[in-house]
């Protein structure tokens, strides 16, 4: 049987470890066994990130639309409420940006769900 020499498979497979971990610190980014962990634990950190985004820009925006209801004397929860028996289906991200860049038609949405 003929020998195999596998030099080449593991360049690639370390080269593909270290073009991920390119940007981390010190070692971590130069020598493959350290770099194999971090990008590891990036890519676990990558994962679990991708859906708090979705949760954080949620929170975000619930907070600016009880900022601007505030000011109307209308908590958010009585505001969501008034909103789901009227059936106005604006979402949150559209409430938000319009309670930031135009509180004029944000004002006439909130007096119509009153």
């Amino acid at each position: 049987m003929a020998r195999v020499k596998r030099g080449a498979t593991a360049r690639k497979r370390h080269k593909k470890v270290l073009n991920r971990a390119k940007g981390f610190r010190g070692a971590l980014h130069r020598l493959f066994r350290q770099a194999r962990p971090a990008v590891f634990r990036a890519m676990v950190y990558q994962y679990r990130d991708r859906k708090n985004k979705k949760r954080d820009f949620r929170r975000l925006w619930i907070s600016r639309i009880n900022a601007a209801l505030r000011l109307q004397g209308v908590t958010y929860s009585k505001f969501i409420n008034h909103c789901k028996q009227k059936d106005v289906t604006i979402n949150r991200k559209s409430l938000a940006q319009l309670a930031v860049t135009k509180p004029e038609i944000f004002d006439d949405i909130v007096s119509f769900v009153k």
